[in-house]
């Protein structure tokens, strides 16, 4: 919200000596924190009123028509001005910057030669005096001023002007996002009077004016006021153009800056229909499904029955709150207007801005809930400006449909703020802060509350509790650490995730975190079939970009995406991982929308968790390039699959687990150089080479390899934790084994093989050698391991070690084939 301090001052008397800053710091101490202050029209030096006596025009080589000009500018001569604008004319009030004067920028304004001529000063456009942003053509003064050549020009525009830039959070919108608002916070704060200039309260229903009808829940009133013989020519004073400009818009014909001006100063956003193109009644419904409206920006809409539709007997005109049709706007040549003041339900137009993607000043307000007692005050006070810049007459054809909603009652104990801010504020300063914030209090046992009009955010008793601290001041209240209950800690499941972000990081994993958004092309891009459960996934009712509306399945798309992001910017040698949720599993039906105003039932409450899906936990990484660069101690060691596979193992061990694999085919791994990987007999994830297929869609280094960890899976078959076994003071008895297999034998089945055959006192073993040779014969394949041998509670003799081993070797023989290499 931008506030201009002149508007400000306009509201409220404020003392002489209070300063711009003192302003700002009591807006921020109250919650509505100031981000900056802008200064408008920061100019210097001489800017005069200049009158264009006459010019001549001359085209250049470049082809740009320049005019030599002679300007009164109050000197017993004119001065000679260079100006490549067109909009003036002889006889026309002109802005001048004289040789001296300093514009916004540190733009020093100096005589100089220019087209063939001594240009003694600039005539000025509107950004070029910092009060606006029109750069169209030079700006002309309107004569009815009264100003003469000479005469200083920032007192004749009065444009000069310090705006606060105020961050409005969502809860304060409703009477925040308005110089209304913004007035009555800053009289509050300084202990000064407040005078309402929209005090006035939503009369009963009468229809005397324009026929309205309101056919929906989602408006509970409509107010509709007619003027006529306006003049179209009209403009806006130079005040309101200011005024306008410092909020942020730009002055577009006096009806619509009018709406917009009414609008910044109550809070009530209006729309001016064109009376004379109006067809029957105004009514308000819901739309239908397929229906369509071209709105004003020329874009053809296509409704949903969650939309609230301005009709008449022509069909829709306008979206509620959003945005008005063509077929009512009002034109160069409208004389006749029927001016809007409504209240929708600010659910609804959230949810049909953010549907449609319009937003803007008035759907903002809307959607953060507006007085709804405002609305007739507002459409008078635009009447009465467009009677008194516009010749307009005000008619008395009146139309209220439908009443102000009533504000909800609340109790509270009168201690209850001090309790809950660690303060002590006694049960009178309560009550008093309350009625300053024109909050009706009736003082009992408990407080009896009912909030002002424009005051929709107070509705729950904390609500109040938060307003008295606003109004303390949040500088006031001591920050208090809270005590840590005994005997609480860490749960299983946060220990287990923390050991293993920190191991990720320990083995030489950065990590990264990405947008949990996916679209159909990023899984085809991973290979992913149709068939496959990662395409069972959940469609988002409002995504942030059309293109990816669905939630992940999988971590892999984004941690691609970064390191096809990095490797755009040279960085090839990654090593990234990722912890986060996928959502598996698709959506078997849409959530509900409860309402927002109070605490949704059990039923509702359990449909809610019943459309939410599953959301494990998973560790993804992904490696490229190198992993240690090459360097005068030797040649770079590429990154590969041992990598991401040793990271599963440090990950598993961290739990305290082993880690298992074996063999297995899934996207996006490449066939044969993927490995299932499991811990404590569950399928805990899978690592690998990534597929050639989608190293060329992400453009990542050849051979780049991938890891993706079930974590919920894994912490549920990892130990509870917390007992340390004890080392054992018995030596470990190392016996070594090769065994010839053949060559489609996994290893990890010769070692599971031999593990089940060892017996109980096995307690390591370790492959340390493949070999393949002539002398094993044709597909055949030596795999050495070293296996190591221990008893809890004595000296393992060097026999029973052997016989072990005999053991494992002969069950591997049995199930395998295994042959025992001498």
């Amino acid at each position: 919200m931008r506030v201009s301090l002149k508007w400000l001052h306009s509201l409220v008397d404020l003392p002489e000596d209070v300063t711009t800053e003192q302003i700002g710091a009591a807006l921020t101490r109250i919650g509505l924190q100031v981000e900056r202050i802008e200064k408008i029209g920061d100019v210097s030096g001489p800017i005069v009123v200049g009158r264009v006596l006459e010019f001549s025009e001359k085209e250049q080589k470049n082809g740009k028509v320049i005019r030599w000009c002679q300007v009164d500018v109050g000197e017993d001569e004119p001065r000679g001005i260079i100006c490549g604008a067109h909009n003036f004319a002889p006889g026309d009030l002109v802005v001048v910057s004289l040789p001296g004067a300093v514009l916004p920028g540190g733009f020093e304004i100096t005589a100089r030669k220019t087209y063939g001529h001594i240009s003694d000063g600039m005539i000025c456009a509107v950004d070029e005096l910092g009060i606006g942003e029109d750069h169209t053509g030079i700006l002309v003064l309107d004569p009815e001023l009264g100003a003469k050549p000479g005469d200083d020009a920032m007192a004749v525009l009065d444009a000069s002007d310090e705006v606060f830039e105020i961050d409005v959070t969502p809860d304060l919108g409703c009477y925040a996002l308005s110089m209304r608002g913004m007035a009555r916070e800053v009289a509050q704060a300084f202990g000064v009077d407040f005078k309402d200039p929209y005090a006035e309260k939503l009369p009963s229903e009468q229809n005397t004016g324009q026929p309205v009808r309101i056919e929906t829940e989602n408006c509970s009133s409509f107010v509709a006021l007619t003027v006529e013989g306006l003049d179209p020519k009209a403009s806006s004073p130079t005040w309101m153009a200011s005024r306008l400009a410092a909020a942020g818009m730009r002055s577009i014909s006096l009806a619509v800056d009018v709406t917009n001006y009414v609008m910044i100063e109550s809070g009530q956003p209006l729309h001016a229909y064109d009376a004379d193109r109006l067809s029957g009644a105004i009514v308000v419904r819901q739309a239908k499904d397929g229906e369509k409206l071209v709105t004003l920006d020329d874009q053809e809409r296509k409704l949903t029955a969650d939309d609230v539709l301005i009709t008449d007997d022509s069909g829709p005109i306008g979206l509620a709150g959003v945005m008005g049709g063509q077929t009512t706007e009002v034109e160069d040549d409208t004389t006749n207007i029927v001016l809007e003041g409504a209240y929708f339900s600010p659910v609804s137009i959230g949810r049909t801005f953010r549907h449609h993607k319009l937003p803007s000043e008035a759907s903002t307000r809307f959607a953060r809930s507006v007085d709804p007692q405002l609305g007739y005050a507002a459409v008078r006070r635009a009447a009465e400006l467009l009677a008194e810049f516009g010749g307009a007459t005000i008619t008395d054809k009146l139309t209220v449909a439908g009443k102000a909603k009533e504000m909800p009652q609340q109790t509270m104990a009168a201690d209850l703020p001090g309790r809950i801010l660690g303060t002590e504020v006694s049960a009178q300063k309560v009550a008093d802060l309350l009625r300053t914030a024109r909050v009706d209090v009736q003082e009992g046992d408990e407080l009896t509350l009912t909030p002002p009009s424009w005051r929709a955010d107070l509705v729950d008793k904390f609500d109040y509790v938060e307003e008295i601290a606003r109004k303390v001041g949040m500088d006031t209240l001591q920050s208090r650490v809270p005590r840590a209950t005994a005997g609480r800690g860490l749960t299983k499941e946060q220990k287990a995730r923390r050991s293993i972000i920190r191991t990720a990081a320990d083995s030489g994993f950065v990590e990264v975190l990405s947008l949990p958004f996916v679209s159909d092309a990023d899984l085809d891009k991973l290979g992913v079939e149709p068939d496959d459960e990662r395409r069972k996934m959940v469609k988002l009712a409002n995504p942030l970009s059309d293109t990816q509306p669905y939630v992940r399945t999988t971590l892999l798309p984004g941690l691609c995406a970064a390191a096809a992001r990095n490797v755009s910017r040279s960085q090839t040698d990654l090593a990234i991982f990722e912890v986060g949720s996928v959502f598996p599993g698709g959506q078997e039906h849409a959530a509900p929308m409860p309402k927002v105003r109070q605490r949704p039932s059990d039923e509702e409450i359990d449909e809610l968790f019943s459309s939410v899906p599953t959301q494990p936990k998973y560790l993804g990484a992904l490696l490229t390039g190198n992993w240690v660069p090459a360097s005068w101690r030797g040649p770079a060691v590429p990154a590969d699959w041992a990598h991401a596979v040793a990271l599963a193992q440090n990950v598993v061990a961290a739990v305290g687990l082993k880690l298992e694999r074996r063999n297995a085919q899934r996207a996006p791994w490449h066939p044969g150089r993927c490995a299932e990987l499991l811990a404590g007999g569950e399928v805990i994830g899978y690592a690998g080479e990534l597929h050639p297929n989608v190293v060329k869609a992400y453009e990542l280094p050849p051979r780049a390899c991938a890891l993706e960890i079930n974590l919920d899976a894994l912490i549920a078959v990892a130990p509870d934790g917390g007992e340390v076994s004890a080392l054992s003071a018995f030596p470990m008895t190392k016996e070594d084994v090769a065994l010839v297999v053949d060559e489609d034998v996994p290893v990890v089945k010769v070692q599971e093989v031999l593990t089940e055959g060892a017996g109980e006192w096995l307690e390591s073993i370790r492959l340390f050698d493949v070999f393949r040779g002539e002398q094993l014969g044709e597909n055949k394949k030596s795999l050495a391991f070293a296996l190591g041998f221990r008893h809890p509670e004595r000296t393992l003799k060097e026999s029973e070690a052997v016989e072990a081993l005999n053991r494992a070797v002969k069950l591997a023989a049995d199930k395998l084939g295994a042959v025992q290499r001498a």
